[in-house]
């Protein structure tokens, strides 16, 4: 979702009917160069789900709450706002018919978001052993990362892993939730304790760079305890309520799906059977006019994809 946002917002191409198309066929070229550079077993897409924010919603009204539309850097001649929105849900419509023909499996429940599906994909039994990369711009998918789980961020063109973010924040990923619950999250409309930044919060509370998982309970007793009369720590025992929600809303350790979601996508994963329909994507491809572009290296991964679970 956050890889369709982005191509969608960034990428001026028109379709063979006039109508932008720089969503799916930026998708597209995201989804090659990444294949290329990592040459994975086995691609994932995972979209929200509709109604994705509803159960957290339920918890904090404000979630997402007064988020600016999307700031193109194009203009749309002579479409309306309704016309335009209309155009990204077919983009969207579009790459997922598109990734249909394609060896790549793709998740979606309904009312949760991706965040979730992902942080229940990194605890897969199934998967265990298996190098994991995230392909996303969020910081909350940092606390999934360890010794098989890693972040690439497209903008940065940088890969985090667990060494990295140690480096880079001070903060081990077991307690970056924990962290981020006192800086809040704008991007969510989730407030923090004011005068704590990550880097504030790794000097503080210096004992979250461990790899033991530290609870709530730890970090307000370390407030009572500790001998200082820093106003920070004051400020969260004054807020307890406002850390522990936005923990609640933010921890992907124990994701927010059901149980039928969870077998839902267990056996999505576990079942999933790639093939590749390439006659049919090329046939696509030339009705929106986008064949043009040289596939060939997206082509030649995804054979190598079906070949390998043949073998």
């Amino acid at each position: 979702m956050n890889t369709f946002i982005r191509n969608y917002v960034m990428n001026p191409s028109i379709a063979a009917d006039g109508s932008p198309i720089g969503g799916t066929k930026g998708f597209l070229m995201t989804t090659q160069k990444l294949a290329r550079e990592i040459q994975p077993d086995q691609i994932i897409v995972v979209w929200d789900g509709g109604g994705g924010s509803k159960k957290r919603q339920a918890l904090a009204k404000q979630y997402k709450e007064g988020r600016k539309p999307l700031k193109l850097n194009r203009a749309y001649d002579g479409m309306t706002g309704l016309e335009e929105s209309q155009n990204r849900y077919d983009q969207m419509r579009k790459t997922i018919e598109y990734l249909n023909e394609m060896p790549v499996v793709q998740l979606m429940l309904e009312d949760v978001e991706a965040d979730d599906v992902i942080g229940y994909l990194c605890q897969m039994q199934s998967l265990k052993g298996n190098i994991k990369i995230i392909v996303s711009m969020d910081k909350d998918f940092i606390q999934l990362c360890d010794e098989e789980t890693m972040i690439y961020q497209p903008v940065q063109n940088d890969f985090l892993t667990k060494k990295r973010i140690l480096e880079r924040f001070g903060i081990h990923p077991n307690n970056f939730a924990l962290a981020r619950a006192i800086d809040g999250d704008k991007s969510d409309n989730l407030e923090g304790i004011k005068g704590a930044g990550l880097k504030t919060i790794a000097k503080k509370f210096d004992f979250l760079v461990e790899e033991k998982s530290y609870t709530l309970d730890d970090l307000f007793r370390h407030c009572k305890t500790v001998d200082s009369n820093l106003k920070l720590y004051k400020n969260i025992l004054s807020e307890k309520k406002k850390v522990e929600l936005n923990y609640k809303l933010m921890q992907l350790y124990v994701p927010i799906i059901s149980t039928k979601g969870s077998q839902h996508i267990r056996n999505t994963v576990d079942n999933f059977k790639p093939l590749f329909n390439r006659t049919e994507v090329l046939k696509m491809m030339t009705m929106d006019g986008i064949q043009e572009f040289n596939w060939n290296s997206l082509f030649q991964k995804f054979r190598s994809i079906v070949d390998e679970d043949r073998n």
